[in-house]
């Protein structure tokens, strides 16, 4: 690619706007490298000034780097001026404001210039700080009834990337049109050299975090705590706060995994620091077995999700449960402790792209369910009497009451009181979900993911799909639904058979999300129910991956 007049002016222009001297003196060396004629450094300016970044399913994301289309100062001060702009039009000046961060790459950076736009705007800015979960920075926001909240984090992204999530004033994640507003408040910001910024914000009171660790300790239904946990926090920033509302919750045989204990922006263990990637866990599951323990847990890098691993029945080595086995059973667990007066009234939800398990619990349970759009800003307004939603990458909310969206450290605790409350009856996990899949039949679900180096190949490939959906998958015949507008998606379903394909809101992937029921007829025919689902699974995955192939190319 060459480099052209445009694009060389347009990032002199940036350059010259950039509060940074250091990400300006990046973006010089770049252009510079274009300028003498490099292809490649030419192709790299064009995509850091394609941006700017949008709202996606969590707020912003993007690689740390300088230009419009990455996380960096410029950005975040521009970004975060337009939202004290939106928040005055909706009447909501001088509120009480909430700044957290994790321990990635720039997050100190960018929660200092967060926190100082904010408050030089006139905000009542409060910082927690040092790095802190998500879920706890959720949970202070809605005890201090604040208009907004920010954390600065990427989750479960790349160590290369940074984010920043934005809540309103219910303490959930901003819906549209509040991104739409926001980016074109953004478009009219200036340079970020001219946007005032102010250190006159306070800490936020260290209360709080034990009023979260209090509130989750109250969270397990039964009385059960023998058993051992082994955990991980993936480098993360959740593992003290973990390990000490488990302890508070009764359970204090917990081991960490010491080589992924402490905060680590590098992730230096892992490819990817996502509990659902293949080998995230390994170092996890080793200390589970080499311990002797009874579950094991990992969080992701904020630790707003949480992923459980267990032994097989049998004695057989250990796994990870997907999101669509921890969901239900964590979501049945609920239900089952409820008084039976209260069911009708509680209700549970999931996503369009989760297995369709939860709905079934539900409704045998007596209780309400509802399905959502994709990610937690619309789980967390399913409707009212919300008591579980999940998500399935990983993503729960027990206690909607004290954290209206996923939060990784209340579900490990709820989810070790399911476990020792097996336990004391010899039973585990692998056998409660196998009571369900007998009552409401064999659910598999999988996801295939497709990583894009340009995220426009994900729309062609999108648009043809739409424009010729198969008609029979796996020999079943299907019927595709357009998901539009609510989700930029199409979902193929036929008998005991549901596609789902839509773009990543976080990731350049074209994701799948394959299901297959199978009924049981009885507690004995369970295996070979299962052995069919397995069976249907591989060759639903091997049609749709042959689709999505083609469609690429």
């Amino acid at each position: 690619m060459t480099l052209t007049p445009a694009l060389r002016d347009a990032t002199f222009r940036w350059i010259a706007d950039d509060i940074d001297p250091d990400a300006r003196m990046e973006l010089q060396r770049v252009l510079a490298s274009a300028m003498a004629g490099d292809d490649t450094a030419a192709a790299d300016l064009a995509d850091r000034m394609s941006g700017p970044l949008v709202f996606g399913t969590a707020g912003l994301r993007g690689p740390v780097r300088a230009g419009r289309n990455g996380m960096n100062r410029a950005v975040v001060i521009r970004t975060t001026a337009a939202v004290t702009q939106w928040l005055r039009f909706h009447g909501q000046a001088g509120g009480i404001v909430v700044v957290g961060r994790d321990a990635r790459h720039g997050s100190a950076d960018f929660h200092r210039d967060t926190a100082e736009v904010f408050a030089a705007a006139g905000f009542d800015t409060r910082v927690f700080p040092e790095p802190v979960p998500t879920p706890v920075l959720a949970f202070a926001a809605r005890e201090l009834g604040a208009v907004a909240a920010v954390q600065i984090t990427a989750s479960h992204n790349p160590a290369a990337d940074n984010g920043y999530k934005l809540y309103d004033d219910g303490a959930r994640q901003i819906v549209p049109p509040a991104d739409r507003e926001i980016e074109a408040a953004i478009a009219a910001i200036g340079s970020s050299l001219s946007v005032p910024r102010s250190p006159a914000h306070t800490a936020v009171d260290s209360g709080l975090l034990d009023a979260y660790l209090d509130r989750v300790a109250t969270l397990p239904r039964g009385t059960a705590r023998d058993l051992r946990i082994a955990l991980t926090p993936l480098h993360g920033v959740g593992g003290a706060a973990a390990v000490e509302a488990l302890r508070r919750a009764g359970f204090t045989d917990v081991r960490v995994v010491r080589s992924q204990a402490a905060p680590d922006p590098d992730f230096p263990t892992v490819a990817f620091p996502n509990p659902e990637e293949p080998g995230a866990a390994n170092e996890l599951l080793d200390l589970a077995s080499q311990s002797g323990a009874d579950l094991a847990v990992a969080l992701d890098p904020d630790a707003d999700r949480c992923a459980i691993g267990v032994p097989g029945r049998d004695g057989s080595g250990w796994r990870m449960l997907r999101g669509d086995e921890t969901g239900p059973l964590l979501g049945a667990h609920i239900l089952s402790t409820m008084a039976e007066e209260q069911r009708p009234n509680a209700l549970l939800a999931s996503t369009i792209v989760s297995a369709s398990l939860l709905g079934a619990i539900a409704r045998g349970a007596g209780a309400r369910y509802a399905e959502t759009p994709t990610g937690f800003k619309w789980l967390s307004r399913a409707g009212d009497g919300l008591v579980y939603a999940y998500e399935e990458a990983l993503g729960h909310c027990v206690d909607p009451d004290m954290v209206r969206d996923k939060d990784g450290i209340s579900a490990a605790v709820l989810a070790a009181d399911l476990a020792a409350t097996a336990k004391s009856v010899g039973r585990t996990l692998p056998d409660l979900l196998a009571d369900l899949y007998v009552a409401h039949g064999v659910h598999l679900t999988e996801q295939v993911a497709v990583r894009f180096t340009e995220t426009a190949g994900i729309g062609a490939v999108l648009a043809r799909l739409r424009a010729q959906p198969p008609t029979e998958l796996a020999g079943v015949t299907v019927v595709a639904e357009e998901l539009l507008p609510q989700v930029n998606g199409l979902r193929l379903a036929g008998e005991g058979l549901r596609v789902v394909v839509r773009p990543s809101g976080t990731e350049p992937k074209l994701k799948t999300y394959l299901q297959i029921i199978e009924p049981v007829a009885s507690a004995a025919e369970l295996r070979s129910a299962r052995g069919r689902a397995e069976a249907k699974l591989a060759e639903l995955r091997a049609a749709v991956t042959e689709i999505i192939d083609r469609l690429r190319h």
